[in-house]
């Protein structure tokens, strides 16, 4: 009989448990290597010179994340500024002038028409620059705005419409020429198409581009929290370092460490300061520019319009009239517009912080007083059967309506040439106060990580 040996009895494994698999997860070599790093690790915490490393590491990863955040943040607002000063007012602006050169047009029409058979040149040739130089904004406009937005198809919209509406005023001026009745209707529906058609579409494109602008602007000024609040997280880890330097050695100074929170600090101050005063600046360009465009704008519009109906109302001779049939469309339009026009004129003297803004406004406003004198006693003739009297008191060259229109028209021109310096010049500062700076933030988010690595390197030395 075999015994089995003495010292105890001894199980040996069977085949399937020397064979069993290692438990899931990573294989027993690799989970053994990664235990050991991690008490590695673990021990080197519990040192000073190890702590040491741990710290530099996360203040230079905290001073890398705070140029960053830094850079993106900015490069985003600078880049709205951008838009605001090289895309966003420029469309707003061409928009507003497509409506103006329309409008022009438009008036010019009937002020040839209602010069007789021979229209004078001077006429015809404005006519025929208002036309050339809404064609040519609507194709600048076209060229700088994405296919997919509402302002694409107001400019579509006008380019349809354009070839339509000029047709019909050859049509108009063709049997103007032979002594027609014909030619007046030609020329009201001209006027209908342009009144309900034409311009409320550039006026929707003008809505379009200004929103645009508005929410350009918007966007530069939006303040940069998340870099302000890395920025005072990385003063606040560099301060806390150094302190606890100071605590542990009696040095007051690392040199490193100093120049990691002067970099931050630079960085910190150069992104409120720039920030601050590119927010102010931006938002005087809309608040003092802008507004009084648009008012300035909306006032120049409605002068044209309401020409465009006294001229109408002669031409017409009381054959378009009212829905209720009481008073002819044209005077009534007329008088809607001019008052219109006091009401943003008025607004406009209240919006000017300069000599330069409200001179030219409070001129308008007295040509535009002038104007209506002028356009009542021409009704006054008109009513008591002298057309022809009348027609020299609106289209005249001296004491007529057309002269006085034109002279709020130059005011309210030289007003908005004064408004749009105002807006260009306070945007260009704002978008000056952000340039450089994304740029020079990365450039001393990586000095002051390379010097807080320098300064934590430094002290531990002088364990080796």
């Amino acid at each position: 009989m075999t015994h089995p040996p003495q010292g105890g009895p001894q199980t040996r494994r069977a085949p399937e448990q020397a064979l069993a698999p290692a438990p899931t997860g990573l294989p027993a070599q690799r989970r053994s290597a990664w235990a050991v790093q991690s008490r590695r690790l673990r021990a080197a915490a519990t040192t000073e010179p190890g702590r040491l490393q741990v710290i530099g590491a996360v203040l230079a990863l905290l001073v890398v994340v705070f140029g960053a955040v830094t850079a993106l943040e900015i490069s985003q607002r600078a880049s709205a500024a951008d838009d605001v000063v090289g895309r966003s007012q420029p469309l707003s602006a061409d928009a507003a002038n497509i409506y103006r050169s329309l409008a022009d047009a438009d008036t010019m029409a009937a002020s040839g028409f209602l010069e007789g058979a021979q229209e004078p040149k001077a006429v015809q040739d404005q006519y025929r620059k208002d036309i050339e130089e809404a064609a040519r904004l609507l194709v600048k406009a076209s060229a700088n705005t994405d296919s997919s937005t509402s302002s694409w198809q107001e400019i579509t919209t006008l380019n349809e419409l354009l070839p339509v509406y000029t047709g019909l005023i050859e049509r108009a001026r063709a049997n103007n020429r032979q002594g027609l009745p014909l030619g007046g209707a030609y020329l009201r529906y001209a006027n209908q198409k342009m009144s309900d058609e034409l311009l409320p579409a550039a006026e929707r494109l003008y809505a379009a581009e200004t929103g645009r602008l508005d929410r350009d602007s918007s966007d530069a000024r939006k303040w940069p929290f998340l870099s302000l609040a890395a920025g005072l997280l990385v003063l606040g880890a560099l301060v806390w370092m150094q302190r606890r330097n100071y605590r542990r050695t009696n040095r007051v100074f690392n040199h490193g460490l100093l120049v990691a929170t002067a970099a931050a600090s630079v960085v910190l101050l150069w992104l409120a300061v720039g920030h601050t005063v590119a927010r102010a600046e931006l938002r005087s360009a809309m608040a003092h520019g802008q507004e009084s465009l648009d008012v300035l704008n909306n006032a120049r519009i409605n002068s044209l319009k309401a020409r465009a109906n006294e001229n109408l109302t002669l031409v017409a001779r009381g054959a378009v009239l009212t829905a209720d049939g009481s008073a002819d469309q044209y005077e009534t339009d007329y008088t809607a517009g001019m008052k219109a026009l006091d009401a943003q004129l008025k607004k406009a003297e209240r919006l000017a912080d300069d000599a330069g803004g409200s001179a030219p406004v409070i001129e308008a406003s007295k040509r535009v007083a002038e104007w209506q004198e002028r356009h009542r006693k021409a009704r006054a003739t008109d009513d008591r059967g002298d057309y022809e009297g009348a027609l020299k008191q609106i289209i005249g060259a001296e004491d007529s309506t057309g002269q006085s229109f034109q002279q709020v028209d130059a005011a309210l021109g030289k007003a908005l040439a004064h408004e749009q310096g105002e807006f260009t010049a306070a945007a260009e500062d704002g978008r000056g106060a952000l340039r450089g700076l994304p740029t020079g933030a990365a450039a001393l988010a990586v000095l002051g990580a390379v010097a807080a690595i320098l300064g934590i390197n430094r002290r531990l030395s002088e364990y080796r």
